[in-house]
C-alpha cells in the first residue's frame, strides 16, 4: 500500500532521516515510536507532502508521491492527517469543521457531516457546539472525522492523544483503531508513547536518531528487540551480564535458558518483569533479599540485594501483601533469556 525506500532529510547539516525503508500494508496499524528528537515527526510532514525529503522514494497503492523527478503535494495525495491536540478551526462549529473541505450542496455536506458524526460515535446534538465547548476526547473525534471526510487511503496521526488524561486516552484510542479498522484505512500513528504504540498497532517502527532499529509486530520488538537501547526503551527490563554456552547463561540469578543456542562467551542477557516469579524463602536457600519495596498499588518496584553483585538490582513487580525490607526471597524464570552480544 506503501513504501518507503531508503527516505533521507538533512536540516542545516543535521541528518534528521537516514535512509528509511518501510511497507505498509493496506487496513493495517502502524506505529512509529522513539524519544522525542529521533525524527518520527519530520518523517509524517514529509509522508504529508508537508515537507520534501532530500532522496529516496516514496509510493502509494502503486502512484509515486516523490522521487528525484517527482513531488505529488499535500492535497493531492489522498492522505488524512491528524495533528496533535485536533487542531480545530476555533471559529467553526462542529458540523463546519467536519464540513471543511467538502464539495457539494449545503443539504449533501449536512448528511455527510451527520453520517460522519455517527461513525466517530459523536452526539448529533453537538453539531452547533464550538471547539471550546466540547472536552478534549470529543475534539479529537471531531479531527478524526473531518480528515475521513476527505475518504484518505491513509491516515496520519501525529501523537493525537497525548493530551488527554491517561482513562480517556487508551478509551479514545481503542475507539480509533477500531474506526480506521472498519473503514479499512490503513493508519500511521508517531508517538513516543511505548504502551501506545504496542496496543495500537500491528506494526511497530522504533526509530532512533533518524533510523529504524527495529520493525517487526508488537510481540516481535517487545519480546525480541534487536539491542539494549530498544529493550530499555519499550518497557521495564532486566539487563544482566552472563557466561553464555550452549544455549544457556550465568548470571546472578543462576542459569537460565537462552533463545541463542549459537552464543558463546560473555554477552548480556535481557528478562521481562512478567518472566519473573518472585517468592519468600528461607535465608539459606538463595542469599537475595528485599532491600526496598516502592509501593505503588498493583505494582511494586524491588530493590534486591544479590550476594556478589555490588549494586542492588531493580526489579518492578506485581504487588505482593509481605513484602518488606529484610526478606529473603528466591527468583524463578520463566521462558527464555534475550541475548544481546
Amino acid at each position: 500500500m506503501l513504501e518507503l525506500s531508503s527516505v533521507s532529510k538533512t536540516f542545516a547539516d543535521v541528518r534528521v532521516l537516514n535512509e528509511l525503508n518501510l511497507t505498509v500494508a493496506p487496513g493495517s496499524r502502524t506505529a512509529i515510536v522513539g524519544p522525542s528528537g529521533s525524527g518520527k515527526t519530520t518523517l509524517l510532514r514529509i509522508l504529508a507532502g508537508f515537507e520534501t525529503p532530500d532522496a529516496g522514494r516514496i509510493v502509494m497503492q502503486g502512484r509515486t508521491l516523490f522521487d528525484e523527478a517527482v513531488f505529488v503535494p499535500a492535497h493531492q495525495r489522498g492522505i488524512g492527517f491528524v495533528p496533535q491536540e485536533g487542531a480545530l478551526f476555533p471559529h467553526l462549529n462542529v458540523e463546519d469543521n467536519i464540513a471543511w473541505g467538502l464539495e457539494g450542496t449545503r443539504q449533501e455536506k449536512r448528511r455527510r457531516v451527520a453520517a460522519l458524526m455517527e461513525m466517530v460515535s459523536l452526539n448529533g446534538q453537538l453539531a452547533r457546539h464550538w471547539p471550546h465547548e466540547i472536552s478534549g476526547g470529543q475534539q479529537q473525534r471531531v479531527a478524526l472525522a473531518r480528515a475521513l471526510a476527505q475518504q484518505p487511503s491513509l491516515m496520519l496521526l501525529d501523537e493525537p492523544f497525548s493530551a488527554l488524561d491517561t482513562g480517556l486516552r487508551a478509551a479514545t484510542r481503542k475507539a480509533t483503531a477500531d474506526l480506521l479498522a472498519e473503514a479499512g484505512v490503513a493508519s500511521i500513528l508517531v508517538t513516543h508513547d511505548q504502551n501506545e504504540a504496542l496496543s495500537f498497532a500491528s506494526q511497530v517502527a522504533v526509530m532512533r536518531q533518524g533510523r529504524f532499529t527495529q520493525v517487526g509486530t508488537p510481540f516481535e520488538v517487545y519480546s525480541q528487540p534487536v539491542d539494549e537501547a530498544t529493550a530499555l526503551f519499550l518497557g521495564d527490563a532486566l539487563v544482566l551480564p552472563a557466561q553464555l554456552t550452549a544455549g544457556r547463561a550465568s548470571c546472578t540469578l543462576g542459569e537460565v535458558p537462552t533463545d541463542n543456542p549459537q552464543a558463546a562467551g560473555q554477552g548480556r542477557v535481557m528478562l521481562r518483569p512478567e518472566q519473573l516469579l518472585i517468592t519468600p524463602c528461607q535465608r539459606h536457600e538463595s542469599g537475595i533479599t528485599i532491600a526496598d519495596v516502592d509501593f505503588a498499588g498493583h505494582l511494586s518496584t524491588l530493590t534486591l540485594k544479590i550476594p556478589g553483585q555490588e549494586e542492588p538490582m531493580m526489579l518492578k513487580t506485581t504487588s505482593q501483601p509481605g513484602w518488606m525490607a529484610g526478606t529473603p526471597v528466591r527468583i524463578a524464570v520463566a521462558g527464555t533469556a534475550r541475548v544481546f552480544r
